[in-house]
């Protein structure tokens, strides 16, 4: 249902006092999962960068475990940037005051059913008499 034009600019005047605000645009922006995401994403970005300059430095030094660790780091920062990508990628609807709906499992959406999936499915449609 579209607006009436007093609503409309009632609204537009609304969102222009809102955005004069400074810390009311901070309080937003601090409460975006999308900028914690990117945050994260960036720190995740500078630790791999710290452990890749352990994992060469050991390597120099020709020390073993120094560089097992900067290599280990590396994968640790690398599966935290994956999974901050992935939770950047699903929006969190409770940060908006949303209600999330339950879906079905996020790979099975896009993707071809499993053999499992379809055996199963194959079971539920048998004929009644070869149980």
């Amino acid at each position: 249902m579209p607006l009436s034009e007093h609503e409309q600019r009632l609204f537009e005047q609304i969102e222009r006092s809102l955005a004069e605000d400074p810390k009311f645009a901070s309080a937003v922006r601090a409460s975006d999962p999308r900028f914690h995401a990117r945050r994260r994403l960036l720190v995740a970005a500078g630790v791999m960068i710290a452990g890749l300059a352990l994992l060469v430095y050991g390597a120099v030094i020709k020390t073993p475990p120094l560089a097992v660790a900067g290599f280990v780091v590396m994968l640790a920062s690398a599966a935290f940037a994956v999974q901050s990508h992935r939770r950047a990628q699903s929006p969190d609807l409770h940060v908006v005051g949303g209600t999330t709906s339950r879906r079905r499992p996020r790979g099975r959406s896009s993707r071809r059913p499993s053999i499992l999936d379809r055996m199963e499915d194959r079971w539920r449609q048998r004929p009644e008499g070869h149980r």
